[in-house]
């Protein structure tokens, strides 16, 4: 796929919850395009939709109206087994929480992924080890979770967000749990990635460090788009 085309096409999205019995509108047609390679935050106030439209992109909410295109699949119509198969091989999730497995060790965290997928031994262990590299944890592979700090365990929920080569990679308040000096270092090592692996990366945060750094920012306000400005 060439930069130029879109990786992402989001049309007239619209999300509403019932809370209480009254209508809650939490994203509001919203239509956007995302490139390929592009490094792009979204960005507003608590409950300005940002986290839901993360959500409605990666199919882990389902929207009420339009559609959500991922490489040309309508993954807004998926469900099931189609939309769990889909979103193992085609999109990378990182979120402020880490989400690790605190009984598998750095390796086995990040093969997880891999192993669903069917890879084969050989090309898992490749893998790991290039990517452990890539996140400055070359010798941390045998490690437990509890055994890191908070830098470190984003460091491995990267690894193994980007290690089985998805479309995507969708980071939900990825710093959010981090102080600032280990926030800025981690946001910096996802851009190389970002500008080295041509890999594209789509945030959603409130953090100054990400929207300063984005090459694209998108600013939510009430479920809509307020602004959407390139920074390149």
């Amino acid at each position: 796929m060439k930069n130029n085309e879109h990786l992402i096409e989001v049309e007239n999205l619209s999300k509403f919850y019932t809370q209480n019995g009254m209508s809650i509108t939490a994203v509001k047609s919203i239509s956007m395009d995302i490139r390929k390679g592009e490094f792009t935050a979204i960005a507003g106030p608590s409950g300005s939709g940002k986290t839901t439209l993360l959500n409605l992109i990666s199919g882990l909410d389902i929207p009420s109206e339009g559609t959500v295109l991922l490489a040309g699949k309508a993954i807004s119509r998926m469900s099931g087994n189609e939309l769990s198969d889909f979103r193992r091989d085609h999109i990378g999730l990182i979120f402020q929480s880490f989400n690790l497995v605190p009984v598998l060790t750095v390796a086995e965290n990040i093969e997880y992924i891999m192993l669903l997928q069917g890879v084969s031994k050989k090309e898992r262990a490749k893998r790991v080890s290039l990517i452990l590299k890539d996140v400055d944890l070359q010798e941390k592979e045998n490690r437990f979770p509890a055994q890191l700090s908070g830098g470190q365990q984003q460091r491995v929920a990267i690894a193994r967000a980007m290690v089985a080569n998805p479309d995507i990679i969708l980071a939900d308040e990825p710093t959010a749990n981090l102080d600032s000096k280990t926030g800025s270092a981690l946001i910096d090592m996802m851009k190389d990635l970002n500008e080295r692996k041509d890999k594209t990366f789509i945030f959603s945060t409130h953090d100054n460090m990400i929207m300063e750094r984005a090459k694209r920012l998108i600013l939510l306000k009430d479920g809509e788009i307020e602004s959407d400005e390139n920074h390149d």
